[in-house]
C-alpha cells in the first residue's frame, strides 16, 4: 500500500527537476507518492503542463512561481504547503543556474546570482522547512549539489564554489537535525541530458565520454530515481551524505 507524503521541490519544471517532481508524485516507486508544491522562476508554460499531467491523478502537483534568494518567499512556499497538504514531509532544493565564464571575466553580478540562486535559496528553504518538520519529529531533505563540486571545473568558478557550499551545508544541517530525525543528503549529479548537453556535437559527446566509465550520459530519471530512495523509509539511516550519479566519472 502507497504511503501519501508531501513535498516541496524547488526548480521544477526542466530537466532534473521535474524528472524529481514525476517520481515523488508516482506512487508506483518506493512505495510512497506525494503531493507536490514545486516552485518555478519563468516558465509558467512548462508548470501548467506538469499541473495538467497530474490532474487526472489522486496526487495534488501544484507549480508557484517564486524567487528562491528570498527567505521570506520561501517562507511563503512553506506556509502554502502546509496550507494544501497540511505538513511537509520532503524538501528537495534543487534550483539552479550558470553564468559560466573565466574568473578574469566575471562579474560580481555574474558571480552573486549563481551564489544566491544555487546556495543562498538552499539556506531559504531549509530554514523554513526546518520548523514544521521539528514539530512533526521527522522529514527528509535532499540537496542536489553538483560533480563540480567536489572536483572543481574551469570556468565555472561561481557554480563550483555554490555546489560545494551546498555540500558543507548538507553535513553541517545533518549535524543539526538528526536528533529530530531529519535526514539531510546531498546528490551530485554527473553529465545528464539536458538542454545543454543536447545541443553538443558529436566531438563534444565523445570527449565526455573518455572519462565516463559507463560510457553514457545520464538520464534526469537515474537522478531523480535515488532522490526518491533517499526519501523513502528504505533510507531511514541514511544522513549526512553525498552520492554521486555521474556512471562512475568521480571515484
Amino acid at each position: 500500500m502507497s504511503v501519501r507524503k508531501s513535498a516541496i521541490v524547488t526548480g521544477g519544471t526542466r530537466g532534473i527537476g521535474r524528472a524529481i517532481v514525476e517520481s515523488l508524485a508516482d506512487g508506483n516507486l518506493q512505495n510512497f507518492s506525494a503531493d507536490v508544491l514545486f516552485v518555478y522562476n519563468s516558465c509558467e508554460t512548462c508548470a501548467k503542463e506538469i499541473e495538467e499531467q497530474f490532474k487526472n491523478t489522486d496526487v495534488n502537483v501544484i507549480g508557484i512561481q517564486s524567487d528562491v534568494t528570498s527567505f521570506d518567499k520561501a517562507q511563503e512556499v512553506v506556509n502554502l504547503a502546509l496550507e494544501k497538504f497540511g505538513k511537509l514531509d520532503i524538501l528537495v532544493n534543487n534550483a539552479g543556474i550558470t553564468k559560466d565564464n573565466l574568473l578574469l571575466r566575471m562579474s560580481e553580478k555574474d558571480f552573486d546570482d549563481v551564489i544566491n540562486v544555487n546556495l543562498k535559496s538552499v539556506f531559504n528553504y531549509t530554514k523554513a522547512a526546518f520548523k514544521p518538520m521539528m514539530k512533526q519529529r521527522g522529514g527528509r531533505i535532499v540537496n542536489i549539489s553538483s560533480i563540480v563540486g567536489i572536483i572543481g571545473n574551469a570556468g565555472q568558478s561561481n557554480y563550483a564554489a555554490s555546489k560545494a557550499g551546498i555540500i558543507g551545508f548538507t553535513k553541517s544541517t545533518a549535524k543539526e537535525f538528526a536528533s529530530r530525525n531529519i535526514t539531510v543528503n546531498a546528490v551530485t549529479p554527473g553529465f545528464i541530458e539536458t538542454e545543454m548537453t543536447a545541443a553538443l556535437n558529436e566531438k563534444q559527446r565523445e570527449a565526455l565520454l573518455v572519462n565516463i566509465p559507463l560510457k553514457r550520459i545520464g538520464q534526469s530519471q537515474d537522478v531523480a530515481k535515488l532522490v526518491k530512495f533517499l526519501c523513502s523509509s528504505n533510507a531511514d539511516y541514511i544522513t549526512g551524505q553525498v552520492i554521486s550519479v555521474d556512471g562512475g566519472m568521480v571515484m
